[in-house]
């Protein structure tokens, strides 16, 4: 293996730690079982620091080890699909719009978060309807997965932007 994967790789598991962590840490639930927390932030940060491929692993497997760890075990393979499809969604559009400026990534931040958010909010409605059975009765989530998308678009391009300030980033690049 290339030291630039083993290095992926590592940074890899270190956001899938994260990622576990910070969806554990807040935890205010909503009345179908979901709970708004701070893994969003996490799962965009992995994507936009690691790409699509291995921020999308991190994204997904931290996500559905959160669920596991919680609990909520019957959302766990969901999870996993879903946190994967943003990283990986999230990943590419932020790496393809980037530019050098601060404008240009502000965009690529935005722009990706609300594609990976998206993704979010139809995907859990899509497995709650199908999968968990809750038919159309899954739609009473979608206001809260809205806010859990705000919030972590927000603190996601907040932490992001003080890390590339402070050149952070231009440390660990892969």
């Amino acid at each position: 293996m290339r030291h630039s994967n083993l290095k992926k790789l590592v940074m890899a598991a270190m956001f899938a730690a994260l990622t576990t962590v910070m969806t554990m840490v807040i935890q205010v639930p909503s009345p179908t079982q979901g709970f708004l927390n701070l893994g969003d932030c996490s799962v965009l940060l992995s994507a936009w620091v690691l790409g699509p491929l291995y921020g999308g692993a991190a994204a997904g497997i931290g996500s559905m080890l959160a669920d596991i760890l919680s609990s909520y075990t019957n959302y766990a393979p969901g999870t996993l699909v879903i946190k994967f499809a943003m990283g990986a969604a999230a990943g590419f559009l932020f790496h393809a719009l980037k530019g050098r400026t601060p404008a240009r990534k502000l965009t690529a931040q935005l722009v990706s978060a609300v594609v990976a958010e998206a993704i979010m909010v139809l995907g859990y409605f899509g497995y709650c309807a199908v999968f968990l059975s809750y038919g159309l009765a899954a739609a009473v989530d979608i206001p809260g997965n809205l806010v859990q998308a705000a919030f972590g678009l927000i603190t996601a391009t907040i932490v992001y932007t003080v890390l590339d300030h402070s050149h952070a980033l231009e440390r660990v690049s892969l």
